[in-house]
């Protein structure tokens, strides 16, 4: 019990770790990495029941720990490699996408994967053994993208980060909404994720663009 006593204190802390990407968005109240744990894992179990023939208990679960090994890991933005300590320069990198070539792509991923594999372990080596290789499968399943599972989380934890991006972009202006429209467009096939997708579009920033 103490092994899981220590467990739950430690993941407290992303109760109050502000998402990194925000801040470079100098949004007001930024949400906590536990904030968008739980908003994601909401999106899974309500959109998933609607995907046939996957395991939902598996999909939540999934969205409830993908995030985990940011207790030690560095919250990483897609713009990482391109940002320094020039906030003038920063505020410009922002206004566009960020382009890599495929060596620095692949070196940006590899790194990024290390890093949180890392994080991980140390977060769940002292848990019994059964919990530790759950969690660390559900990860590793997560990150691999190979099943219908890790596919539609990995695709809802796009959809409910963009979510977000529109909700702040609405009361504050500071996000790039059509960037990220376009973005979200790119890498979202699954289905159910695109209707929903369609929902946020027609309700949000049609809208709000035509008022």
């Amino acid at each position: 019990m103490k092994e899981v006593f220590n467990f739950l204190t430690k993941i407290g802390d992303l109760k109050g770790r502000d998402r990194r990407g925000w801040l470079l968005h100098n949004i007001e109240k930024p949400e906590t990495t536990a904030e968008h744990t739980f908003h994601l894992a909401l999106l899974v179990w309500i959109l998933g029941r609607r995907k046939d023939k996957v395991d939902l208990d598996k999909m939540i679960k999934m969205a409830l720990v993908h995030d985990l090994c940011e207790v030690y890991a560095k919250d990483l933005t897609p713009y990482d490699p391109l940002l320094s300590e020039d906030s003038e320069n920063n505020r410009k990198i922002l206004e566009k996408w960020p382009e890599f070539t495929p060596e620095m792509k692949r070196k940006k991923e590899e790194d990024k994967r290390q890093m949180e594999s890392e994080g991980l372990e140390k977060l769940i080596a002292d848990l019994p053994q059964n919990l530790k290789e759950e969690i660390k499968e559900l990860w590793l399943e997560y990150e691999g993208m190979v099943t219908s599972e890790s596919r539609f989380v990995k695709q809802a934890d796009k959809m409910v980060n963009f979510l977000q991006g529109m909700d702040y972009w609405r009361k504050e202006g500071k996000i790039r909404h059509d960037l990220w429209l376009r973005w979200i467009k790119e890498i979202i096939d699954e289905p159910i994720l695109l209707d929903f997708l369609k929902e946020v579009e027609d309700e949000w920033i049609i809208k709000e663009i035509k008022e």
